[in-house]
């Protein structure tokens, strides 16, 4: 079974929900499917040699709404003369080339990750071909993942037999001892609240800088560290700065995954304070990790049942801050979450077995 992929910037050591969600899905699956993934050669740092995962390295702009969309069209030409068995495209930007796709007679799958389209960075223009380009991928993709299962509620009526809900998954977060990497960044061990993603407007970082400030737990020696990569987004970074200028305030950029371990292991709590997500895998890795947790009240949030301590509403920076105030006075132990089934196993064994009905399909006809 030959998977080609796109609609991801590509692994290993490349920041991104999307990215480690590729990465942790396809290096996994059984070794008599051979994978190919395209990657974005900007992005690219380092190579993993993988035995039955090979890359494609095309050329690419860094430009906020052009670089997908060129990325995308060279995949898709690529795709049409090498005419693997199945497209494997994530997001629904790059899902608007799923009817050039279909109508050469290519079985392609969509994994759905968010309505990108309500994403704060997006200008009018843009936000009206992400809508476009839904319609098109939820119309002629062959079989739709979801990831979130509100999204998947939204379409199942009208695309019912080709809806499947596969969540995202966690794994290798164990909580660990070692501090090193803390004290590298001059951070105290349980003296600061963190947060992970990427710093983009839709994370609602403002509120969560003002949330803090307005807490007050900075004169108690308590750091917030927000840790991320910028890319596009200067214009929206400098901003932060400029709340942020204050030396309890600590962007460390994109960091690997004993970084993370460590991060997690010590914070005295992990906010997420997202406008918009698909299935935040921060969210997933902190859990796995044991931190006391607050959530932005979002469908993404609640994919996961937890109590009211869990949660502030979205964008208010009051409520946050009292909610952040009450959490650092709270005896400190390590939570337990229900997360056993957001196992990467079964997200791998359920991914393989859409592929093979959709083959069978084919060559029952």
């Amino acid at each position: 079974m030959k998977i080609y992929v796109f609609g991801t910037r590509g692994f290993p050591g490349i920041q991104g929900g999307v990215e480690k969600h590729c990465e942790q899905l396809y290096t996994n699956l059984p070794k008599d499917i051979q994978v190919t993934i395209f990657r974005r050669k900007p992005y690219v740092t380092q190579n993993s040699t993988y035995s039955h995962v090979t890359f494609i390295d095309l050329p690419s702009t860094k430009i906020k709404g052009v670089e997908a969309l060129v990325h995308s069209f060279l995949c898709s030409i690529i795709c049409l003369i090498r005419r693997p068995d199945i497209v494997h495209i994530h997001n629904i930007g790059p899902g608007c080339f799923i009817p050039l796709l279909r109508l050469f007679g290519l079985k392609v799958i969509l994994t759905y990750h968010s309505a990108n389209y309500e994403h704060k960075k997006w200008g009018w223009l843009s936000k009206q071909f992400l809508k476009l380009s839904e319609i098109a991928a939820l119309s002629f993709a062959n079989k739709i993942i979801f990831v979130n299962h509100f999204q998947l509620k939204k379409q199942k009526e009208k695309r019912q037999t080709k809806c499947i809900y596969i969540p995202n998954g966690v794994s290798g977060f164990a909580r660990v001892d070692n501090i090193q990497c803390l004290t590298q960044l001059g951070i105290k061990p349980e003296k600061y609240i963190l947060n992970v993603g990427r710093i983009t407007p839709e994370k609602g970082l403002e509120t969560l800088i003002d949330a803090f400030l307005l807490s007050g737990i900075e004169k108690s020696g308590f750091q917030l560290v927000i840790v991320g990569g910028v890319e596009s987004e200067t214009n929206y970074f400098h901003m932060l700065q400029t709340k942020s200028k204050n030396k309890e305030i600590i962007f460390t950029g994109s960091l690997n995954k004993k970084y993370l371990q460590e991060l997690y292991s010590h914070t005295r709590l992990f906010i997420l304070s997202s406008y918009n997500e698909g299935f935040p895998l921060a969210m997933l890795e902190a859990m796995q990790t044991g931190c006391d947790i607050l959530l932005s009240r979002i469908s993404a949030t609640q994919i996961i049942p937890l109590n009211e301590n869990y949660y502030f509403e979205k964008g208010n920076v009051t409520d946050l801050a009292e909610k952040i105030k009450r959490k650092i006075s709270e005896p400190q132990y390590i939570h337990s979450y229900p997360i056993e089934s957001y196992n990467w196993n079964k997200i791998q064994e359920a991914t393989v077995a859409v592929y093979k009905t959709l083959l069978a399909k084919q060559y029952n006809r």
